[in-house]
């Protein structure tokens, strides 16, 4: 592999390990956040904490949920075209623009409040505080858009971590203490204070971003001034039409996940009804799928959903280049680290799963719903994947289109499989897999039309094995310390890592490439692998 290639690749796969650090880092201050604000506000005023939610989600996925790729994109061909004053131009259009969109919807959270509570859509009229209280949040999200997708175009990555590990701090702190704060005068206003976080940790994180630009600035000016004036002007008028074209159909795509996740509140506990269990245990049930087993899932695909921000500049990149050698081999190098670490997170889940449900959860009901849901990781994994690969290649609308097809597959499986006694909630389970499942072979079809790019049947083939031998190891551990409670948990974690490593290695799943591309650890694994005489030089 040539010098440049393996920069290109190492350079994505660096951004990859950057924001899969941040979202981890992300998680845990917004998991430890819940349990002290559950402790502060009870169940009453996290329901109305949550009652603004929605409509501000919304607000934020229509004003900028697809600025930053759309950015993005057309930055990183500006670069690699070596247009450097055009990729200022972008940025500065788009700020503009989002200047203009943050403040108009941030303006229509803000006085649709009283609209809002008065025609019942919010049915809690204590809920307006908190509705007004994340006002603010919109424009600062919408705004800070524009600088996270110009900084991402140049595949720098390391700001928007920084950013999203500063927003969620403030974010914390600022909910738990006025929270805190305003308890004494009732819950509508507790729960008001806790709104403001969203606001104080978006502004927050626009700080960051705008230091992170002033340093890049300078360099930048350089490359500006050396750049030969023959390079035409694009007009403002056709950025934004591009920013607009590209931009709708990542917001839709974001937009299909509330309407997915409202389609499973009207079908899945209905059918439960019908398939035989009281109301009482159908809500039971919806709650092992949607609150246990689906966080359970994303939580395991934090690593390609960071991969996915990182490949649409890289691809885009390669893209403006026409070097399509480049793009199949980012796709390949995607798809391979994106298998390797996906299939052995499904095994781990899908033997541990009534462990993990007792265990995290209290519940060990949940665990037909979690075992069934772990197959998803893999298509939930590939979806991403793929998604980030077609939006790189300017393909934005093929995805929306893909997870539309994909939803109304689920609906009728929901519908079907939901009401049948014997599946119960694993039948709304394994609608949801499906759903992956189809959203991702689509875009693999699509990947193919447009690159000529198909997955190798070995990719597959030997992490699959080698995850298998690692679940094998998993089940012994469990069947020799099944008397030791969730110790065995810890045993079962602690086998299964190094088994799959080794059986990964054995079947020839891992190789020096592999660990040349990866950043920061790739080099000192294979160091310590050729000490073991894994690895021979050259």
């Amino acid at each position: 592999m040539s010098d440049d290639k393996q920069n290109s690749n190492s350079k994505f796969l660096k951004g990859t390990m950057i924001l899969t650090i941040s979202s981890i880092v992300v998680k845990v201050i917004g998991s430890l956040n819940w349990i002290i604000l559950s402790r502060v506000l009870g169940g009453e005023g996290i329901g109305l904490y949550q009652m603004g939610f929605p409509i501000y989600l919304m607000a934020i996925t229509v004003s900028s949920a697809g600025v930053p790729v759309a950015i993005s994109i057309i930055t990183s061909e500006k670069l690699a075209n070596k247009d450097y004053r055009g990729a200022k131009r972008v940025f500065n259009i788009s700020l503009r623009l989002l200047l203009l969109t943050g403040l108009l919807f941030s303006s229509a959270l803000f006085f649709g409040a009283d609209f809002l509570i008065n025609q019942h859509i919010i049915r809690d009229a204590r809920a307006y505080y908190s509705i007004i209280a994340l006002a603010p949040a919109v424009f600062f999200v919408t705004f800070l858009a524009s600088f996270r997708g110009y900084l991402q175009g140049w595949q720098i990555m390391t700001p928007t971590a920084v950013s999203e590990i500063v927003e969620q701090l403030t974010r914390v702190i600022t909910m738990l203490v006025f929270a805190d704060l305003f308890l004494p005068y009732g819950l509508a206003y507790a729960a008001g204070g806790a709104s403001m976080g969203a606001g104080v940790g978006a502004f927050c994180a626009l700080l960051v971003l705008m230091w992170f630009y002033r340093r890049f600035k300078k360099p930048l000016h350089a490359e500006i001034s050396a750049q030969d004036d023959s390079i035409p002007v694009e007009s403002a008028g056709h950025i934004i039409k591009r920013l607009l074209k590209l931009a709708l159909p990542v917001s839709l795509t974001s937009l299909m996940l509330p309407i997915g996740a409202n389609l499973d509140l009207l079908i899945v506990p209905q059918r439960l009804e019908v398939a035989g269990f009281n109301v009482r245990h159908a809500t039971e049930l919806f709650g092992y799928l949607t609150g246990m087993a689906v966080p359970l899932v994303n939580l395991a695909t934090i690593f390609t959903a960071a991969m996915t921000i990182s490949l649409v500049p890289s691809i885009s990149e390669s893209r403006a280049l026409k070097n399509f050698e480049a793009i199949r081999a980012k796709i390949r190098i995607a798809f391979r680290v994106a298998m390797i670490i996906t299939f052995p997170c499904f095994m781990g889940l899908f033997f541990l799963a009534e462990k993990v449900a007792a265990l995290i959860y209290n519940a060990p009901g949940a665990a037909g719903a979690i075992q069934t849901m772990s197959i998803g990781i893999l298509f939930l994994g590939m979806h991403q994947i793929s998604t980030g690969i077609l939006q790189g290649l300017g393909r934005t609308a093929v995805p929306v289109m893909n997870m539309i097809l994909a939803c109304v597959i689920k609906v009728i499986l929901s519908w079907e499989l939901t009401a049948v006694p014997y599946l119960g909630i694993k039948g709304a389970s394994l609608a949801t897999v499906a759903d992956f499942a189809v959203a991702a072979i689509i875009n693999m079809l699509f990947i193919y039309k447009y690159t000529g790019f198909t997955l190798s049947l070995s990719s597959i083939i030997r992490p699959l094995v080698a995850s298998g031998i690692m679940g094998a190891a998993i089940y012994g551990v469990l069947f020799l310390t099944e008397g030791l409670g969730m110790w065995c948990v810890l045993f079962a974690m602690a086998v299964s890592v190094p088994v799959y490593a080794a059986a990964l290695l054995a079947v020839g799943g891992l190789t020096k490439e592999d660990l040349d591309n990866v950043p920061f650890i790739g080099r000192r694994i294979l160091a310590v692998g050729r000490r073991c005489g894994l690895f021979k030089e050259g």
